[in-house]
C-alpha cells in the first residue's frame, strides 16, 4: 500500500463529534467538521444518534473528497462504548449512553460475576462506565436482546464495520475500563462468557490493523475509491497518547484532557493501584498495559464556570493566592475524590478569581491523578487545557521533570492518523513555571493538605 497523503479521521468525543482530514506529510489537520454527540432520550433507554453522526460522516467525507481528496480512514471513539448487532448487521439495539444510571440498579447482581481488578485493571465505576455493567443491564432488562444479539462491536470497530462490511475490536477499547479484558494476558476475560458473549464478541485487533477496503456502495456514493483502506481504530486517549508513544523516549505521562482528563503514565515507577480513587490499566496501541487515572475534567470547567469567560487579573490572582480554593469534587462519582462534594475554602469575589481557582483545581487534581500512577519524567498535556496557561502553569510547578504542550490541534486526531504511519512525530513546546511558582506551590501544599484521604477507622 503506498503511502497515504490525505487522512481522514472519524473521532466521537463524548461531547462531539467530528471528522477531521490531516495530511500526512506534516501530521496538520486541513479541514474539521463538527456536531454535537446528543444524546436521545429513548425508548428504550437514553442512547446515542448513531444515524446522525452516519449521515454527517458521509456528507463530509463526500465534501472532504471533493476539495482534497482521501487515501484513507482511521477512526477514534469514547471508551465505555459498544453496539450490539443482530446477524444481519443491523442495530439489536439503540447504543446506551454510558452516563445513563440504569445499570446502577443491578449493581449487587454484576458486581457477583465481574472479575477481580486484579485480573482486569478495570475499577468498578457507576452507571455504565464499566462496559460490563451496560451489557449485564440491558440484556437483564430487555426481553430477547441477550438472543437478538450475535456480534457485539467496541465503538471505533461499529464505524469501520460501517464503511467496510468488516467485524473487529481493538486491545484499547476493550482495555478501557470494560471488565471484558485482561491486559498482562491480552485475552478476553471471564465476563464474557458469563455474560453468553463467548463467539459474539469480534476478534481482538491491534489499532493500527487494517480492517479493511472501503465498501463498494459507501465509495459511490461518497466518490472515495473502493480502494481505500480503512485502519481498525483506537480508543480516543489512547490515539492522544500513540503519538508519544512512537517518539518518546524513558519515562514519560501524557495528560489527554476534554469531557475526560486521562493521565497515562509510560515508564514510570511500580504503583499500587487503588480502584476506589478510580486509577485503572489502559491498554495502549501496542497491545501493553499503562497504569493510568482519571476525573470528568472538562465536565467540572463547565460546571463551575457556568458560562464564564473572564480573564483573571492581578488582582484576581492576589486574592485566589490569598485563601480563595475549590476542593474536591466537582464530579464525585468519578476520579480520585469519588464520594466527595465540592466546596470553596472562600468564595471568589469576581468571575476571574473563579476562573482562576477553577484552572489550579483542574491541575491539581491531574498532579493527584499523575501522583497515583508513579509517573516519572515528563509530563505532556494533549487537548483543550494544553491552551490554559493558569492549568498549565501550576502544574509546571508541581512538576520538577517538566511539562510539555503537544503542538498537533488535536491530539486524537492526529493519534488516529498515525496508525497509518508509524513514525516518529508528537512535537511538544515546554511550559516554564510562572514568576510566582513558589507562591503556587504553597497555594499547592495548603490544598493537598485539604484534601489529603481521612485515616482509615
Amino acid at each position: 500500500m503506498s503511502r497515504p497523503r490525505h487522512i481522514a479521521v472519524i473521532d466521537v468525543g463524548k461531547t462531539n463529534a467530528k471528522l477531521a482530514l490531516v495530511e500526512a506529510a506534516t501530521l496538520r489537520e486541513i479541514a474539521v467538521v463538527t456536531r454535537p454527540n446528543r444524546v436521545l432520550a429513548g425508548p428504550p433507554w437514553p442512547h446515542f444518534d448513531l444515524e446522525g453522526h452516519w449521515a454527517f460522516f458521509l456528507e463530509h467525507l463526500a465534501a472532504f473528497q471533493g476539495a482534497h481528496g482521501i487515501d484513507a480512514i482511521s477512526v477514534t471513539t469514547h471508551g465505555a462504548a459498544a453496539v450490539l448487532l443482530e446477524e444481519d448487521g443491523a442495530l439489536a439495539a439503540p447504543m446506551l449512553d454510558y452516563e445513563h444510571p440504569g445499570p446502577d440498579t443491578l449493581a449487587a447482581a454484576y458486581d457477583a460475576i465481574r472479575p477481580a481488578f486484579g485480573q482486569t485493571g478495570s475499577p468498578r465505576l457507576p452507571l455504565g462506565l464499566n462496559l460490563g455493567a451496560q451489557l449485564f443491564w440491558q440484556f437483564e432488562t430487555c426481553p430477547g436482546l441477550r438472543e437478538r444479539t450475535a456480534h457485539v462491536l467496541t465503538y471505533p470497530q461499529y464505524w469501520g464495520y460501517r464503511l467496510t462490511g468488516k467485524m473487529a475490536t481493538d486491545v484499547t477499547s476493550l482495555g478501557c475500563h470494560t471488565d471484558l479484558w485482561e491486559p498482562e494476558t491480552a485475552q478476553f476475560s471471564t465476563l464474557v462468557e458469563r455474560l453468553g458473549l463467548a463467539g459474539k464478541i469480534a476478534p481482538a485487533h491491534r489499532s493500527s490493523d487494517m480492517l479493511g477496503r472501503l465498501d463498494a456502495a459507501i465509495a459511490a456514493r461518497t466518490g472515495l475509491s473502493p480502494e481505500v483502506p480503512v485502519v481498525c481504530g483506537i480508543h480516543d486517549s489512547n490515539a492522544s497518547l500513540y503519538p508519544h508513544v512512537l517518539s518518546q523516549r524513558g519515562a514519560f505521562s501524557v495528560v489527554s484532557t476534554g469531557t475526560w482528563v486521562v493521565a497515562m503514565a509510560m515508564g514510570g515507577s511500580p504503583a499500587a493501584l487503588d480502584p476506589a480513587r478510580d486509577t485503572l490499566v489502559n491498554v495502549n496501541a501496542l497491545g501493553q498495559p499503562v497504569p493510568s487515572a482519571r476525573f470528568m475534567g472538562g465536565r467540572a470547567y463547565e460546571v463551575i464556570r457556568d458560562g464564564s469567560t473572564a480573564t483573571p487579573t492581578d488582582a484576581d490572582r492576589a486574592e485566589v493566592l490569598s485563601g480563595v480554593a475549590l476542593l474536591p469534587s466537582v464530579t464525585p462519582d468519578s476520579g480520585p475524590f469519588q464520594g466527595r462534594r465540592h466546596g470553596w475554602t472562600r468564595s471568589p469575589a469576581t468571575e476571574g478569581a473563579k476562573m482562576l481557582a477553577l484552572s489550579w483545581y483542574l491541575a491539581l487534581v491531574t498532579d493527584t491523578c499523575l501522583t497515583l500512577v508513579g509517573a516519572e519524567g515528563p509530563v505532556i498535556v494533549e487537548g483543550p487545557f494544553g491552551r490554559n496557561a493558569d492549568y498549565t502553569g501550576m502544574l509546571a510547578c508541581l512538576r520538577p521533570e517538566g511539562v510539555r504542550v503537544a503542538t498537533s490541534a488535536t491530539g486524537t486526531s492526529i493519534g488516529a492518523a498515525l496508525l497509518f504511519e508509524d513514525r516518529r512525530s508528537g512535537d511538544t513546546r515546554a511550559i516554564a513555571p510562572p514568576a510566582d511558582a513558589e507562591a503556587l506551590r504553597a497555594y499547592a501544599a495548603r490544598w493537598q493538605a485539604l484534601t489529603a484521604p481521612l485515616p482509615a477507622q
